[in-house]
């Protein structure tokens, strides 16, 4: 019978077995340790460009916050400038009134009665002067009632002086105010 030896063959075989598997081993092993670097870096990646998105929309936010601020000031300031051209549009309707008072002051005064002084305090009119009777201070007081521009007389002080002359001296507060008509145009315009 011959002699055959396999046991150098199957160790030849064993060792190329095992040198194929720690091949194969280190292979995937790189492969792995490739794939997880080829993973990081792309999440890396991916979290860098979202902090960029995110700068840039937080400078957009903090220029819009900036506009939002200067709109702000300038509906105060627009809040502030018709307030004024309110006032100023209301002095400009007030503006005749004055004239009108003044006229209509002159034609309720009656005879025996001199004014010594006129306040004005708001629509409130405070009326200081020196009467021959009580009587002339009455008739003042329906003037000033049957007026168009003034309105609800009230008499504050009488005093009665007695000498050579007879004569009251009076503090008189009345209101002013403006026709229907005059009233209903300022209310249109």
């Amino acid at each position: 019978m011959a002699k055959i030896n396999l046991l150098p063959w199957r160790e030849e075989l064993l060792k190329e077995q095992t040198r194929q598997f720690a091949t194969l081993t280190g292979l995937c092993a790189m492969m792995t340790v490739a794939a997880i670097l080829l993973v990081h870096f792309n999440i890396s990646g991916e979290i860098q460009h979202q902090i960029t998105r995110n700068g840039i929309l937080q400078k957009e936010i903090d220029t819009l916050d900036l506009a939002l601020k200067e709109i702000k000031d300038l509906e105060d300031t627009k809040t502030k400038l018709l307030s004024r051209m309110e006032v100023i549009q209301s002095l400009q309707r007030q503006r005749p009134q004055i004239v009108h008072l003044f006229d209509e002051i002159v034609r309720t005064v009656p005879e025996g009665i001199y004014l010594t002084g006129i306040k004005q305090s708001g629509d409130n009119l405070t009326i200081e002067g020196v009467a021959e009777s009580n009587g002339r201070v009455s008739a003042y007081m329906r003037n000033i009632d049957a007026s168009d521009w003034m309105s609800t007389p009230r008499l504050s002080v009488i005093e009665t002086k007695k000498g050579t002359l007879r004569s009251s001296s009076f503090v008189l507060t009345t209101s002013q105010s403006a026709p229907k008509g005059e009233s209903d145009q300022e209310d249109k315009s």
